[in-house]
């Protein structure tokens, strides 16, 4: 009760911020998972972590909606008939997010935005368009106020796409987080070049390896929400749950102690609480078979996967280096990396054998995911990336490293690079940069510039001017600057190595 009195009476939120705090305190006064003594424990000692869903899951983490099925036919539901031009296209999809909810209550995806809109544009200059993306996309960052909202683009060129790109260098806005998907073969470099500009004025959009992630989910199509997240279409996650590696690490005697005793205690715990966590979504909660998302065809219950994340896995595989009595750090040591892939390598073995419930389109299964981090986490490195301070000097060599832990995690991995304003003048270095590292099986990449106002934190945008307010206690339109502001701090993200080309 006085952490909903809290709630009620801080000054540093806005209404609807402490509406949604209200609702999550609310849905955590019921306890309808059966989670065992030993899996407590590790929840306690924060070695696994269930990342605030709440104790009584009542909606999917997130959700993929084919949104062109809803363009097509309208929603009967909402009562909107199948738009027929611009205006009523933007209106509509104004409209339908704000019925598609998720774990932060905003939709974590908008759908490939450039090929919804594409259409609808024979008959209008330019300049018209972009007046009426302007309002739509301003629409989205003032009412979405949760950057874990996310657009795709491409891998195609299209008029839509490049108009996008140019009004979102114009208005800076932190929502919606934009990914551009590319193929070599697909994409243009023309509009690979100016995703990669536009990104270095406003972090944004980042870059999916569309070659090597096309195929994720065989036929299902892939997009990309909130973060990063490779999921399938339609359709979504469930759960996403993690492990934390460094936390894990801590309570191991040395490294065979935390192979043999801790490590297959928690892949088990966790494993067995996120099927508890989807067996009462699927067959208790009612949410597939009230939604209209369901009923209308824009998203289906068997493409739903439960995402098994990971996090810290630098930190962990250095806190084992030092336990072992040995030096060498993760990104920086042959020995150090090896132990790394080696703890990744169980850990995806485990997923390949566990029984998922709920999950036909992945037979069964669970897909690891590199989880990018909570406000809360000191010392504890985003997915499988190079702590910060530690980043080898040639960029080179860091894509490579990247590229090596990227292989093993299906639902999601990414790495950031902050850059030189001079990069800014040198779109085409920036574009061998980024095809070279895809090249070497690098999945998903974003840069920001190192003065710019808009950084990433983790996977999501913040602005450093909100971050500012939020640290002198005023109220800000975005939650996520919340999780943000501790973040860059705990990991030292304003001293991330800035790359040049």
């Amino acid at each position: 009760m006085s952490n909903i009195l809290d709630i009620i009476t801080s000054q540093k939120l806005t209404y609807e911020q402490k509406l949604i705090s209200l609702a999550h305190a609310a849905e955590d006064t019921q306890n309808v998972l059966d989670i065992p003594e030993l899996t407590q424990y590790y929840f306690d000692n924060m070695a696994i972590d269930d990342l605030f869903e709440g104790n009584a899951p009542y909606r999917p983490r997130y959700i993929m909606p084919d949104y062109s099925v809803f363009v097509k036919n309208g929603s009967e539901f909402l009562g909107l008939d199948a738009p027929q031009d611009l205006d009523e296209l933007l209106n509509s999809l104004m409209i339908v997010y704000r019925h598609v909810p998720s774990i932060t209550s905003f939709p974590v995806y908008l759908g490939d935005l450039d090929k919804l809109i594409d259409p609808f544009l024979d008959g209008l200059d330019d300049e018209v368009i972009k007046k009426k993306l302007r309002l739509f996309l301003n629409y989205l960052d003032r009412t979405v106020t949760d950057s874990f909202c996310h657009a795709n683009l491409g891998p195609e060129e299209t008029r839509a796409g490049r108009l996008i790109l140019e009004v979102e260098k114009e208005l800076q806005n932190a929502v919606p987080n934009l990914t551009l998907k590319y193929d070599k073969d697909l994409t243009s470099d023309a509009f690979a070049e100016q995703g990669l500009h536009t990104s270095l004025f406003v972090a944004n959009p980042a870059f999916a390896n569309h070659k090597l992630l096309k195929d994720t989910y065989g036929d299902v199509d892939y997009g990309i929400s909130s973060c990063y997240n490779i999921l399938p279409t339609p359709g979504g996650a469930y759960t996403l749950s993690r492990l934390v590696l460094p936390k894990m690490a801590l309570l191991a005697n040395d490294s065979e102690d935390f192979f043999n005793r801790i490590l297959p205690e928690c892949l088990e715990a966790m494993g067995n609480y996120m099927n508890e966590r989807v067996r009462f979504l699927v067959e208790e909660s009612g949410f597939f078979e009230s939604s209209f998302l369901v009923k209308e065809g824009l998203i289906n219950k068997d493409n739903f996967v439960g995402m098994f994340g990971l996090v810290g896995l630098a930190d962990g595989a250095n806190t084992l280096m030092v336990k072992d009595g040995k030096e060498g750090r993760y990104g920086n040591s042959a020995e150090a990396d090896d132990l790394a892939e080696r703890i990744m390598e169980a850990i995806s073995d485990f997923a390949q054998n566990f029984e998922a419930v709920h999950s036909p389109l992945t037979n069964n299964r669970f897909l690891l995911h590199a989880q990018v981090g909570m406000d809360y986490d000191e010392g504890v490195t985003a997915g499988v990336r190079i702590p910060v301070g530690d980043e080898p000097k040639n960029l080179s060599d860091h894509l490579r490293h990247s590229a090596r832990f990227h292989k093993l995690l299906p639902t999601g991995c990414s790495d950031i690079f902050a850059m030189e304003s001079t990069a800014r003048k040198n779109p085409k270095a920036m574009l061998d940069t980024m095809s070279g590292a895809f090249d070497l099986g690098h999945k998903y990449m974003s840069f920001y510039e190192e003065d710019g106002d808009l950084i990433r934190i983790t996977g999501y945008l913040v602005k450093r001017s909100e971050m500012e307010k939020f640290k002198n206690d005023e109220a800000v339109l975005q939650n996520t600057t919340h999780l943000g502001t501790p973040n860059y701090k705990h990991n030292n993200l304003a001293d991330r190595k800035v790359r040049g080309v």
